[in-house]
């Protein structure tokens, strides 16, 4: 699967003292995945939440 493949995807970032939480929102389906990871690595995060998103609407 490509980067495009999803079609629209929402992200949201939400930082926790040293933590972030990416949450990635199929606008299509409304599924979502989340990633929390360290906040001083957000595309990492990002990328994470993305792939799991990715598995997630594949599987549906």
């Amino acid at each position: 699967m490509t980067a495009n493949d999803l079609g629209e995807v929402i992200l949201e970032a939400t930082r926790d003292g040293a933590f972030l939480k990416v949450t990635a929102i199929h606008a299509a389906t409304g599924i979502e995945a989340s990633a929390v990871g360290p906040a001083m690595e957000p595309k990492a995060v990002e990328r994470l939440a993305l792939a799991k998103l990715r598995r997630l609407v594949a599987a549906s």
